[in-house]
């Protein structure tokens, strides 16, 4: 087996797909409209109509709720085309028991607060800004993903 199919069992298209068609689509936001499409301030914003707790209600996510839950919505859409469309509606699962995946959304969380921005916000728009802060973000999330996978790997005595 060679490297290429270790890594992707599935194929690589996908994901090269997805990649460029979630670029193209911060790109098309960005030179359209002058905006950032990270997902953490999507998710900020969002909170803002029901938590009047006053980092909720800052001017930056209360003025731009409107276009955000826009944005947010495109995103499920566009999941549920990929669902209904090359998935054929089939069930989707991932394996893990619900308390992982909650503990794990709860880190992610905490680490897009402690970050000043998410995955998204900084990979795909800081790194394609050039900003340094956002590429030791992004080296920082790596390197910890690769540390975690691995950790738990070696713990669960898997190879990692």
């Amino acid at each position: 087996m060679n490297a290429l199919t270790s890594l992707f069992p599935h194929g690589w298209q996908h994901y090269l797909l997805g990649g460029l068609l979630i670029g193209t689509g911060v790109a098309l936001l960005f030179v359209f409209t002058g905006r950032v499409g990270g997902m953490s301030t999507v998710f900020s914003s969002t909170w803002s109509l029901v938590v009047q707790r006053p980092f909720f209600q800052q001017p930056r996510f209360v003025g731009s709720r409107g276009w955000r839950l826009v944005y947010a919505l495109g995103l499920v859409l566009g999941a549920a085309v990929w669902w209904l469309g090359l998935a054929g509606g089939a069930p989707q699962s991932t394996g893990l028991p619900a308390w992982q995946l909650l503990l794990g959304g709860f880190f992610v969380g905490y680490g897009a607060r402690l970050g000043n921005g998410c995955t998204s916000g900084h990979g795909i728009c800081g790194l394609g800004w050039l900003q340094l802060p956002s590429l030791m973000a992004v080296l920082t999330f790596m390197a910890t993903a690769f540390l975690t996978a691995n950790a738990f790997a070696w713990l669960v005595g898997g190879q990692a």
